[in-house]
């Protein structure tokens, strides 16, 4: 109905455009529009009218939109006029601050209803047509408001805005010193800086000069006051306290005092000037006690330190250092410490370096809170720890012009490969660890293992005591044995090392099945009774040889004659391969007869052999002249070999005696005598046993005296190949490259195996080079090329 109505009012306009004017409608208008600026209560119908009323006067008189604009801006300065009066009666600067905020709130507040009616008017003065006026989304934009905001600005806010000003942080002073007041009063002061700016460009250009300035300027003099005197009367640690707790404040104190719009970066330029005063000022002081504080493992103290200092650029280098000092010292130390125990026993010397871990770890979870940067020096220290060789360390050759010298590295590759031996051998260790513990200790290996630089070294150990293992058929766990090598391949140990463990096992599965078809041949021969006790591995020379070398022994008649049967039926079932008999690492069982009793004796080929001189003539005394004819045994290795048979360490009774008198191997004659002794026997728990099994190998020897030295050798050739290898295909794939980009490359491509030093990478440049490889450019002699 009302708008049947309104078109009725409508109709008579449309004949007679002009006929209503200004000057009909502002007196009815004029009452709504000082409701509103009062905050009175306006009528649905009063403030429908104003709309109509506006619109009306915009489109059919042809000054109206000017009219409009000039009363509306006379109420809006009257308006304004008594509030100033009711404002500036005030003297005292809070009393003012309070008045004013009063005043402001409510004139704010009407700044975002009075435009409303007047969208007619913007459209007229902007000369635009409705619909594009409806695309504008800003109410910011409304010219009233801006009259209405400007006036206030020019009227009342300009004029005292400095007094306004200095209240507000006046009170915000009285905050920080812990008494309570009304935070709209700041708040107000301002919104009014934020929203009376009239440059377009920047909207928070008055603010950030005046509000923001003036709030961060009495910050950091409010603490440069506090702070040095709260330090001095309290010490660094409670100062700590203090400084994480003003920052917090601050904060919080900015998040509500300061502009926080999209873009404003007030609360951030705040919180970096009190860190500046509350930290950075005494940054030196603070860190004086970090050392002493990592010492007494304060972790507390430490991550609150880390929390401060870390606001502060480049604030935690010196705590980095302090706790790479501090691993390293205290973690040779207690290496120092326990060296008597840690260097015989490898088990103690892996938990040892995992205890130290493990401290270190927890210092850098609980102080630093497992920050990056925190790992990265622990790993760092801890390598080091690792590393070193003041506790123990492994002598490795090094050619220098000619004469050969040794130079040291870390122990520790080799009795991480003794404790893998222990963990997956049969050792009292084994037996007494369950399955789960077994695999958590060979991770806690790989782990230590991380941080060894001549990983190489493990390698060359751990496939060591793999091999003996196999041999011996001493393995606790086949399935764990395999695992360990997916492990040592998981960790980036290289693959040519990994392959060839795998080749190991492959090789004992391959070699159960050619036994078991030999035997089954044999016995259609009728030879069953010798094949029936031996058994043959056959292991690929690639994947096994530690050397090249192999020891001729005289061996027992039985086994000469079975020999040339095993060589020919593997021709016949391999066309090709070539079989070497590695007597060096056999090993077997035979029975021992005295007046005492009957022992099962497991001995090596070469105890065996020296054993078998007494077979037919049991109770002679042969000297080492004949031995050595019968067995036909290298000197050294038959001193040896009789070494383990009158001074095998685990028994009472020894299997042979001799005189005269010697304290080692070497100090036997020509005319030292051996006989088999008759009174042998087992002894357990203090009684001799007549029956009984007894292990006389020990360790199975994998290569001779002479290749011991060869073996150290060994390993820096394989590095030397392994640098050439790398320097070789980096120039493939570079083609030109900076000597410094060249030893990073290297390094990055090798570490998993060992670090090489700056003289190996030189001399293998240099043998490059010489060899035409590759080349040095002429105008940099620092620039390599690669020669195809």
């Amino acid at each position: 109905i009302s708008e049947i109505t309104n078109f009725k009012m409508a109709a008579p306009m449309l004949k007679d455009k002009g006929s209503l004017q200004f000057e009909d409608k502002w007196d009815s208008m004029r009452p709504t529009v000082l409701k509103l600026l009062r905050q009175e209560p306006v009528t649905r119908a009063e403030w429908q009218d104003l709309f109509w009323d506006v619109h009306s006067v915009c489109l059919w008189d042809d000054k109206g939109p000017g009219k409009v604009h000039k009363a509306l801006q006379d109420d809006i300065l009257e308006f304004i006029k008594q509030a100033q009066q009711r404002t500036l009666t005030h003297q005292d600067d809070t009393a003012l601050l309070k008045a004013y905020i009063a005043e402001w709130r409510k004139f704010f507040t009407q700044c975002s209803y009075l435009p409303k009616p007047f969208g007619q008017l913007e459209t007229s003065l902007a000369g635009k047509t409705v619909s594009s006026v409806q695309k504008k989304n800003s109410p910011e934009d409304s010219i009233v408001r801006k009259l209405m905001l400007d006036s206030w600005n020019q009227s009342i806010f300009s004029n005292i805005k400095q007094r306004l000003q200095d209240s507000a942080m006046k009170l915000v002073h009285s905050e920080r010193m812990g008494e309570a007041f009304d935070s709209q009063l700041v708040i107000g002061v301002r919104e009014s800086y934020v929203n009376l700016c009239s440059d377009p460009e920047d909207k928070l250009k008055i603010y950030k000069e005046n509000f923001e300035a003036a709030y961060i300027e009495a910050t950091e003099a409010f603490y440069k006051a506090q702070a040095p005197q709260y330090l001095a009367d309290n010490g660094v640690q409670n100062y700590m306290k203090y400084a994480d707790m003003k920052l917090k404040e601050e904060e919080q104190r900015a998040m509500r005092y300061l502009e926080t719009r999209k873009g404003c970066d007030s609360v951030q330029k705040l919180t970096e000037c009190c860190v500046h005063v509350l930290v950075t000022a005494f940054k030196e002081t603070i860190l004086a006690e970090c050392s002493v504080m990592i010492k007494r493992n304060e972790t507390d103290k430490l991550l609150l330190m880390f929390q401060l200092l870390d606001r502060v650029p480049d604030g935690i280098n010196p705590m980095l250092r302090d706790l790479e000092e501090h691993i390293k010292n205290q973690g040779l130390a207690d290496m120092v410490a326990a060296a008597e125990t840690i260097t015989t026993d490898s088990e103690k010397y892996v938990e040892q370096l995992l205890s130290l871990f493990n401290i270190f770890s927890m210092l850098v979870k609980k102080a630093f809170s497992d920050d990056p940067r925190f790992l990265t020096s622990r790993d760092k220290a801890y390598k080091h720890v690792v590393n070193d060789t003041t506790v123990f360390r492994l002598e490795l050759p090094s050619k220098q012009k000619g004469v050969a010298k040794t130079q040291p590295e870390s122990k520790c590759p080799e009795l991480l490969a003794n404790y893998c031996d222990m963990l997956l051998r049969k050792t009292p260790l084994s037996k007494k660890l369950t399955s789960d513990e077994i695999d958590l200790r060979l991770k806690d290996v790989l782990l230590v293992l991380k941080y060894v630089q001549n990983k190489d070294v493990f390698m060359r150990y751990h496939k060591a005591h793999l091999t003996r293992r196999l041999i011996l058929d001493s393995s606790a766990d086949s399935e764990k044995e395999e695992n360990m090598v997916e492990w040592l391949r998981e960790v980036g140990m290289p693959a040519d090392y990994v392959n060839k463990l795998a080749r190991m096992f492959q090789d004992i599965k391959v070699s159960e099945d050619l036994n078991s078809q030999f035997k089954e041949a044999i016995r259609d021969k009728g030879h069953g009774s010798i094949a029936d006790c031996v058994n043959i591995k056959v292991l690929n020379a690639g994947a096994w040889a530690r050397s090249s070398e192999r020891v001729f022994v005289s061996l027992p008649m039985e086994l000469e004659d079975y020999i040339p049967e095993v060589e020919e039926y593997y021709r016949k079932t391999h066309s090709g391969r070539k079989l070497q008999w590695h007597h060096l690492m056999s090993n077997g069982i035979i029975t021992f007869k005295n007046k005492v009793g009957q022992y099962d004796l497991e001995v090596t080929t070469f105890q065996m052999a020296v054993l078998f001189s007494w077979n037919q003539r049991p109770n002679e005394r042969i000297p080492l002249e004949n031995l050595r004819l019968a067995t036909e045994l290298p000197d050294t290795e038959l001193r040896r070999t009789l070494w383990s048979l009158v001074a095998f360490p685990k028994i009472k009774r020894q299997v042979l005696v001799y005189e005269p008198e010697a304290q080692s191997p070497k100090d036997f004659q020509e005319g030292t005598v051996f006989w088999v002794n008759q009174e042998f026997g087992l002894i357990k728990n203090g009684k001799l046993q007549k029956r009984g099994k007894i292990n006389l190998i020990g360790r199975l020897q994998l290569s001779t005296e002479r290749t011991r030295e060869e073996d150290n050798e060994g390993i820096i050739q394989l590095r030397i190949l392994r640098t050439q290898e790398a320097i070789v295909k980096i120039m493939k794939m570079r083609k030109r490259i900076s000597n410094a980009q060249l030893q990073t490359e290297l390094v990055e491509i090798l570490k998993n195996m060992f670090i090489p030093s700056k003289k190996m990478i030189k001399e293998q440049i240099e043998w490059l080079i010489e060899h035409k490889y590759m080349r040095r450019d002429e105008d940099n002699i620092n620039m390599f090329i690669y020669m195809a």
